[in-house]
């Protein structure tokens, strides 16, 4: 089986990957009319590949059909790509398509990479309103609204989204003790002699790009950086009517909406983006919270570590990279295990090109400058590894950072978890002796993870370590030579965990005689795939007590299974709950029973609310929120485990039909 049959089967479920039959009306082969919305959706988003002649079959399969004249397509492709009327811009070079042989069949692979801001919204016709322009969200093709296209336009046009002028808006506008304060910061920060000390209120904002005037057009007046940084709450609404900064202290390492302490427009204070920055770092970096320790320069204690360079730069990255048009706040959370950053906004420059560094396209320059005026943030792209090498220096888990496309958003994960805690490393070296110590660094950090996680992937690994890909595929290969992990599944897709782990299978928890496909029942390949399409009803699914050999001594109170191989009790039966407890499931599902369209949000914050404290089976997930089980682990369950908000019962079997969920402790973005 070749590499690319592999990705095919892999990637089924991927946002960045779409198949195509390509067939023709002769079968000789013709690029597909819809190939154009996921050329445009791709590129507005994050890139991916497209495979012409490859068919998708029902429950997320693909088969190879191939194309008898594949260069005629490419042919008509360039046409097409360079023609203004089709498409607004060409992001396909010659190297960017291949031809491939599969099974004796040819397949074209076209690489499809993000735009730049410059080159968005790529969109089809002459416009790109009116649902010319497209996203990728999850596994479909979906048409940006006017409103979105705007934001584009404007991400393209404006530099910098700060520096506008903001007619009607003058100093008393401006909360002077802010300012006031800041004033202080830059004097202890560049000495008292710094000239822009010397100026007057109006003239210290004007020295910061706070206050401008346009040469073009003889307009001068507070610029949208003036008014967020150092505003009155009541001009920062006018300005900016959808902005709104939150910080959260959550008690427990869960993902609920209950905190201990919050910082937000009030009255109480000024509601600007500089008090904001100030009263949060001092939250963040408590002592009483935050225990680090010390370190010493030149044999005297140094309070200020690493770490603590570290929360200041996710602080003012969150704040001076946000799309404050957006409808999503900044939003900052504390909790035990992790610290998160939510801005409104996606990234300017790639994942990859942020962690490397060197580059810079910050979307509010001036407000970065205040910043850097006073000793905070970094200049020329080097913020991002500055919180990596500090959470490094700590050796705790790599930060996650990720963009969400819809509403757009970028987050940040700052966990606050050993990499390699000590009581296992000594479980390890219990274990395996002095051949654990002779391993490299990533093969012990593996099989530490697959210890504390139970399995590990390779793309789990690639969220806790800076290893490159190629370099986790090799070690996971020699730790399986070796015999220190055992596989299940092949590819980029297989899991991995310890020899004689003893992972807990359906077929223990639920015995041979559970039955979640009945004979005689619709399959899901005959249900609608849609999720806005509705499923059998309850009594219709297998639920019934005479489908399960497991005794009332299995029970708890509310007619959930117990297990001595699970961590919490399952939901594998509604008919064997008390109607009590049922009742209040099925209210937590209110709205997507009722409601045939959800907000991709609404639902997955129902999903992780029913699996609070408990897994839930699929099927018992699908009848309680009435959908079709397939169609939500493919539109919903599986993004919500890839990105850690739920948790498998059997993570070596994924995909089985008697997969069960519970919501993870290690989630942010699910309180949005």
């Amino acid at each position: 089986m070749t590499d690319y049959q592999l990705i095919i089967e892999e990637l089924a479920e991927s946002s960045e990957l779409e198949c195509k039959l390509a067939g023709g009306r002769d079968g000789k082969g013709k690029l597909p009319d819809d190939f154009w919305s996921t050329y445009s959706a791709f590129a507005n988003t994050q890139g991916g590949t497209v495979l012409l002649g490859v068919k998708e079959k029902p429950r997320g399969k693909f088969q190879v059909e191939g194309i008898t004249d594949p260069q005629k397509i490419i042919t008509d492709l360039f046409n097409n790509l360079n023609n203004p009327q089709k498409v607004s811009c060409n992001l396909i070079a010659d190297q960017d398509i291949e031809i491939l042989q599969l099974n004796g069949k040819n397949v074209i692979q076209i690489s499809v990479r993000r735009a730049s801001r410059h080159e968005k919204p790529v969109h089809l016709g002459s416009t790109p309103f009116g649902g010319n322009s497209y996203r990728r969200l999850h596994e479909g093709d979906r048409k940006l609204d006017d409103e979105s296209v705007r934001r584009l336009l404007a991400e393209r046009i404006e530099d910098e989204r700060d520096s506008r002028i903001l007619p009607g808006f003058g100093m008393e506008d401006i909360d002077l003790r802010s300012l006031g304060i800041y004033r202080q910061m830059l004097r202890d920060a560049k000495g008292a002699t710094h000239p822009f000390l010397t100026e007057d209120d109006k003239g210290l904002l004007t020295k910061l790009r706070g206050w401008r005037k346009d040469r073009q057009t003889g307009n001068e007046g507070l610029t949208l950086a003036g008014v967020l940084m150092f505003g009155t709450w009541d001009a920062i609404q006018e300005a900016a009517p959808h902005y709104f900064v939150d910080y959260q202290e959550r008690p427990e390492a869960k993902t609920e909406r209950r905190w201990v302490d919050r910082v937000y427009p009030d009255g109480t204070w000024s509601g600007n983006l500089f008090d904001f920055y100030r009263i949060v770092y001092r939250k963040l970096t408590d002592p009483e919270t935050l225990k680090i320790p010390f370190r010493l320069k030149e044999g005297q204690r140094q309070d200020d570590t690493p770490v603590h360079e570290a929360i200041r730069e996710a602080l003012v990255n969150s704040i001076v990279h946000a799309d404050y048009s957006g409808r999503v706040s900044v939003l900052v959370v504390k909790r035990p295990d992790m610290i998160g950053f939510r801005n409104p906004g996606d990234m300017r420059i790639p994942f990859d090109r942020a962690i490397k560094g060197g580059d810079s396209d910050c979307r509010n320059r001036i407000m970065h400058q205040m910043f850097l005026m006073i000793g905070l943030g970094e200049r020329a792209g080097s913020g991002i590894p500055k919180i990596y090498s500090g959470w490094n220096w700590r050796h705790w888990r790599a930060p996650a950072l990720y963009e969400i496309d819809e509403p757009p958003q970028t987050l940040l994960e700052l966990r606050m978890l050993e990499l390699m805690p000590a009581g296992v490393l000594d479980q390890l070296q219990e274990q395996l002796g002095d051949d654990f110590n002779a391993l490299p660094q990533l093969e012990r950090l593996i099989l530490a993870t697959a210890v504390t996680e139970q399995v590990v992937s390779h793309k789990r690994l690639t969220e806790i370590c800076a290893d490159h890909s190629h370099d986790i595929t090799l070690a996971l290969g020699v730790l399986v030579k070796k015999d220190l992990l055992v596989v299940n599944g092949h590819g980029r897709g297989a899991i991995y965990s310890l020899p004689g782990q003893n992972l807990p299978t359906p077929e223990q928890v639920f015995g041979e005689s559970v039955l979640f496909d009945l004979p005689g029942k619709s399959s899901s390949e005959d249900l609608p795939p849609s999720s806005e399409d509705l499923p059998p009803s309850s009594e219709d699914l297998p639920s019934s007590s005479e489908d399960l050999s497991l005794s009332s001594e299995d029970m708890d109170e509310f007619g959930r299974l117990l297990s001595r191989l699970l961590s919490a009790p399952v939901v594998h039966d509604l008919a064997k709950l008390t109607p009590e407890f049922r009742d209040q499931l099925e209210a937590r599902a209110r709205e997507p029973r009722t409601k045939k369209r959800l907000p991709k949000e609404v639902m997955q914050q129902v999903l992780i609310d029913l699996c609070k404290d408990q897994f839930i089976t699929r099927q018992c997930l699908a009848q309680l929120v009435k959908r079709d089980p397939d169609s939500l682990r493919q539109q919903y369950l599986t993004e919500l485990v890839d990105e850690q908000k739920l948790t498998l019962a059997f993570p070596q079997s994924p995909t089985d039909s008697r997969q069960a969920y519970m919501t993870n402790s290690k989630s942010l973005t699910s309180d949005a």
